[in-house]
């Protein structure tokens, strides 16, 4: 069906701007304030959901009372009767998105990413002290107002709405799925610190012109997210301060608690990076996330000692000092032979998640994608199969 030309009587369609799985967005006049507006409306099988309207409405008005520079405002929301449809008016923001940007210069210049991210930070941060979380930070919702050169994040409120709807049901996350949290492709609820996962990986993309994890399916990401480490951004990028990388890599922590605490100590920790220096949070937390990767390394040598001497060879090679395992802890390892088929069934389910919130919710069109959403379906199937090869 064609898009409405007027909406509420008073909003004049006059182009579109990007479509999704959920929405299509165009610019509108408002012909009672004669001014340029964004207009959100939602695709029409939501509106049969009458769970989702509501809570729709609910995210609204709490989007509706974020009024920060660093926000783009919602004026507006309602149902149109003349077309049925749910729409959300926004303030219209003349320039381009950062995935707009991505896609013309594959990455962006040290100074221009700072100032980016630091708008975005001063943004969320503003929004989670009023108890609103965004849930999808991505390039294609930090939009760039070319008067001003201030970033602006769009769509608050609209993840949260759409989260146990019947597009949904099957425990899916919503965003791209490389934007993610952990926590939020293991279907956890998203909190502050999922924003500022998400925000980390947006930086790093936009000096690297790279994802922290490269992948060719949902499943080797969720599997990388798990279990690699990020890659230094001076990696790819030599020219970027230590510092200024090692504050991105403290947002890219796999634990909530191991990233900055709030969104403002981000931007104060890439503020200070930039300029070659970092602050106390940055310095904490790294060593902290030193200490646990430490910690991870003993633990890993122990299991591999043990396996050593598992093996069926003539001379088992002799533990190195302080990390034989306990002879109680072998034997309960013994009693239960499934604990590394469930391990991997779960790390399996991780990947359905992100598979299934990607496939059903596509980004809008003008947001940079790495995921093939066509083999969604077979990806899905080979992870039904994998569940049942390995949990028995």
């Amino acid at each position: 069906m064609s898009p409405p030309s007027e909406v509420a009587g008073r909003y004049l369609i006059e182009r579109r701007l990007g479509a999704g799985g959920m929405s299509t967005v165009f610019q509108a006049t408002d012909t009672v304030l004669e001014r340029p507006v964004a207009i959100k409306l939602l695709a029409e099988h939501l509106a049969e959901d009458e769970a989702f309207v509501a809570r729709f409405r609910r995210e609204a008005l709490a989007a509706a009372r974020l009024m920060h520079p660093n926000v783009v405002q919602v004026f507006d929301s309602g149902r149109d009767e003349v077309s049925d449809r749910h729409y959300i008016v926004m303030e219209y923001v003349d320039g381009p998105s950062c995935a707009d940007l991505l896609r013309e210069h594959k990455r962006l210049e040290v100074e221009d990413t700072v100032a980016i991210v630091r708008d975005a930070c001063q943004g969320l941060d503003y929004a989670h002290r009023a108890g609103v979380v965004h849930r999808d930070v991505k390039p294609g919702n930090l939009l760039l107002a070319s008067e001003t050169g201030t970033t602006k994040l769009a769509d608050f409120g609209i993840a949260k709405a759409a989260e146990q709807t019947r597009i949904t049901q099957v425990g899916s996350v919503l965003g791209t799925a490389a934007y993610l949290s952990p926590e939020q492709a293991r279907g956890d609820e998203a909190g502050p610190a999922s924003d500022i996962y998400s925000l980390g990986v947006c930086a790093y993309q936009f000096l690297t012109g790279r994802l922290p994890h490269e992948y060719a399916s949902l499943t080797e990401l969720a599997l990388k997210q798990q279990e690699e480490s990020v890659e230094s951004v001076e990696t790819y990028r030599p020219e970027v301060p230590a510092e200024l990388g090692a504050a991105i890599r403290v947002a890219l922590q796999r634990a909530p608690d191991a990233r900055y605490g709030t969104a403002l100590e981000m931007a104060h920790a890439l503020e200070a990076g930039f300029h070659g220096h970092a602050t106390e949070t940055t310095r904490a937390l790294t060593a902290t996330s030193a200490e646990a990767t430490r910690a991870l390394g003993d633990v890993t040598a122990a299991t591999q000692a043990l396996r050593t001497r598992q093996a069926p060879v003539p001379s088992p090679p002799t533990a190195a000092p302080g990390r034989r395992e306990r002879p109680q802890r072998a034997a309960a390892r013994k009693r239960r032979p499934g604990r590394l088929g469930t391990f991997l069934a779960l790390l399996a389910i991780l990947a359905a998640i992100a598979a299934v919130g990607v496939a059903l919710l596509s980004s809008s069109s003008n947001q940079v994608d790495p995921v093939d959403k066509g083999d969604a379906q077979q990806q899905i199937d080979g992870v039904h199969q994998f569940l049942q090869d390995h949990s028995r």
